[in-house]
């Protein structure tokens, strides 16, 4: 009996920028545990290189577009008639994403707000409709872990790196929006949580990763994987009572 609780079998799932770094973890294991998948992304080069090993879907998705959300989900209900599980971890960012603080135009802060936090609205909002009329569903928003703390901007010295203010107020900006929809929708069994990964190691600079290794408890960065089992969790009925969270999985970065 118990062992079904984390199964995903019988339910179609949509992953936003599922062809990215964390995304194809998900995907991959959305599958594993029996759903229907669609990697939902604007990158169908990468998508098909994860179709050919994994039997998963492509459908094409740009967050920052509400055409392109609309048409998507209209696909995806056409060819499975329903979908249950939402994950949105799509990262839409400016050519000048990454600047200083002080060097942040106005008009790039409203673009990635918008892209980024507007998308991931117009997705839950087209979703959580669409599992209303079906008896409920699951929404997973990415945040991340400077969604709750602020960026120590130490570990960044010596680095062309830092954290870029329109990431801090996206990320906390999806917490909210996600414990929103959770209170709204939660009548109509449709629950939605959101994770906040600590940092994942990407080939960042060495000086970067030893910074950061030493303020983790667990003494290293994140890797792709660690998101996956929260993901599962939240997807399946194992936290059929689970709504509203903001789940931490950072290492113990944020418990000092």
């Amino acid at each position: 009996m118990y062992k079904e609780l984390f199964s995903c079998k019988g339910k179609t799932a949509m992953v936003t920028g599922g062809a990215g770094l964390i995304g194809r973890g998900i995907v991959k294991a959305l599958h594993e545990f029996g759903a229907e998948v669609y990697i939902a992304d604007i990158d169908k080069n990468k998508a098909d290189e994860l179709i050919k090993d994994v039997a998963v879907k492509f459908v094409y998705l740009d967050i920052t577009s509400d055409d392109s959300i609309q048409k998507a989900l209209a696909e995806v209900i056409k060819n499975s008639g329903k979908i249950d599980i939402l994950v949105n971890c799509a990262y839409p960012r400016t050519k000048d994403w990454g600047m200083k603080f002080e060097n942040i135009s106005f008009n790039s802060w409203k673009t990635n707000v918008d892209n980024h936090l507007g998308g991931y609205f117009l997705c839950c909002q087209k979703t959580a409709e669409q599992m209303k009329a079906k008896g409920g569903g699951a929404i997973i928003n990415l945040s991340s872990i400077y969604g709750v703390v602020a960026p120590d901007f130490s570990i960044y010295e010596g680095t062309e790196m830092t954290m870029p203010a329109a990431y801090s107020a996206i990320k906390g900006g999806i917490i909210s929006l996600t414990r929103y929809i959770a209170t709204y929708y939660g009548g109509y069994n449709v629950r939605a949580n959101s994770i906040s990964p600590g940092g994942i190691f990407d080939n960042q600079p060495e000086s970067f990763v030893e910074r950061y290794t030493k303020k983790t408890p667990l003494k290293r960065m994140g890797a792709p994987d660690d998101v996956i089992g929260a993901v599962i969790f939240l997807a399946s009925d194992a936290s059929s009572y689970i709504t509203g969270q903001n789940i931490l999985i950072d290492g113990g970065w944020t418990a000092w």
